[in-house]
C-alpha cells in the first residue's frame, strides 16, 4: 500500500486516507517471537524507518542450511503472515536475509543427509526437503503477497545455499563473494535449483550452471543473470536499505507485479513438490561410492572451517587474562 509519513506524528503513516500507527520495534519483534516460539540459529532485527525485518542466519556448527535454521525461518514467515495478513497495514513490508562470518552458506546439511542415509531415514530427508521448499516458496510469493523479500550475500555461497536466497525478489552479492553449484561432480543436485534458477535466468542458462559445476565470481554470476546487483565489499546491507527506502512509495504496485510474474512463471508449489520427491528418491538410491564422495566433502568442510577459525584467531587481538 502507498504510505507517506505524517509530519506531526513521525511514527504514524497514512494508508489510503486511514492512519496507521507503526508499533515500536520491541512490540513488532515481541509479537513475532511470541507466535513463532524458540528460534534457534537465527537472529531478528526490525528497522521501522524502512519497514524491514532482518533475518540473520547463524547456523551451527557449520555455515550450511541446517534443519533448525530452516525451521526457524519458516516459523518467522508463518508468524508474520498470521499476524498481519489481511490487516489494513503491516509493519513488515520487506523481509531481508543476511549471513555472518567469512562464508554465507556451503549449501545443504551434508552431515544430516549422511545420518539419514545411515539410518535409512527417508522421512527425515523428506521433512527437511519439504520445509526447505516451503521457505523457498514463501520467499518467492512474498509471504503471500505481504513483503518484498531480499538477500545480501557477502561470502562464498554454494549449491543449495544459493536457492533460498535466489528465491527472493532481490538478490545482491558483494564483489568478494563467490558462487557455484558443485553438486553434479558428486552425482548430486540441490533440491530446488531447477525451478528457482530457471525463473531467473531461463532454462538453458540454468542447465549450464547446474551441469557444468563451475565457480563464479560475483561479477560473473551477475552476468549470468543470477544476481540483481554487485556491490563493494561490506556494502550489501546498505544497498538493501537503500532499495527498501526507494521502494516504499511503490510497494503496493511492486507486490502486484510480483504476483503477476509469479502467475506467469507457472505453479511453483507443484514444481517444488516434484523436486522434493525426486531429490529424496535420488538420495535414498545413492550407491556406496557416491556416499563416500559426500562423506569426503563433509570432511573437507570440517578442515576448511578449522583453518578459517585458526586464521581468524591469529588476525584477531588476543584477549589477555585479567585475573592474577
Amino acid at each position: 500500500m502507498l504510505m507517506t509519513p505524517r509530519a506531526s506524528e513521525p511514527n504514524t503513516v497514512v494508508v489510503e486516507r486511514e492512519s496507521f500507527r507503526l508499533p515500536p520495534v520491541e512490540e513488532v519483534l515481541g509479537q513475532i517471537k511470541a507466535l513463532a516460539g524458540v528460534l534457534p540459529q537465527i537472529d531478528l532485527d526490525f528497522e521501522p524507518d524502512i519497514r524491514t525485518l532482518w533475518i540473520t542466519l547463524k547456523p551451527e556448527p557449520k555455515p550450511v542450511f541446517t534443519l533448525p535454521a530452516i525451521s526457524s525461518v519458516k516459523k518467522v514467515q508463518e508468524a508474520v503472515i498470521r499476524l498481519w495478513s489481511g490487516a489494513p497495514a503491516s509493519p513488515v513490508m520487506f523481509l531481508a536475509y543476511r549471513g555472518v562470518g567469512p562464508l554465507f552458506s556451503l549449501g545443504g546439511d551434508l552431515d544430516f543427509y549422511l545420518d539419514c542415509l545411515a539410518e535409512r531415514n527417508s522421512e527425515g530427508l523428506l521433512d527437511y526437503a519439504r520445509q526447505a521448499a516451503e521457505v523457498i516458496a514463501s520467499n518467492t510469493d512474498g509471504l503471500r503477497g505481504m513483503a518484498i523479500t531480499m538477500t545480501t550475500i557477502h561470502g562464498k555461497a554454494l549449491g543449495g545455499g544459493i536457492d533460498p536466497a535466489r528465491a527472493c525478489h532481490v538478490l545482491v552479492g558483494e564483489e568478494q563473494a563467490t558462487f557455484g553449484y558443485p553438486e553434479i561432480h558428486y552425482n548430486h543436485f540441490p533440491i530446488s535449483a531447477v525451478p528457482i534458477l530457471s525463473r531467473h535466468v531461463g532454462t538453458v542458462q540454468a542447465e549450464r550452471i547446474l551441469t557444468q559445476g563451475l565457480d563464479y565470481t560475483a561479477t560473473e554470476f551477475h552476468a549470468c543473470g543470477v544476481l540483481d546487483a554487485v556491490v563493494p565489499t561490506g556494502a550489501g546491507e546498505e544497498w538493501i536499505r537503500s532499495h527498501a527506502k526507494r521502494s516504499l512509495p511503490s510497494h503496493r504496485a511492486r507486490m502486484a507485479l510480483i504476483a503477476a510474474f509469479n502467475r506467469r512463471s507457472g505453479n511453483l508449489a507443484v514444481e517444488l513438490k516434484e523436486a522434493v520427491d525426486t531429490w529424496v528418491k535420488h538420495f535414498m538410491e545413492l550407491k556406496p561410492i557416491d556416499i563416500s564422495k559426500l562423506q569426503r566433502i563433509a570432511q573437507v568442510q570440517e578442515r576448511m572451517l578449522v583453518r578459517m577459525t585458526r586464521v581468524a584467531n591469529v588476525e584477531s587481538p588476543k584477549l589477555q587474562d585479567s585475573e592474577p
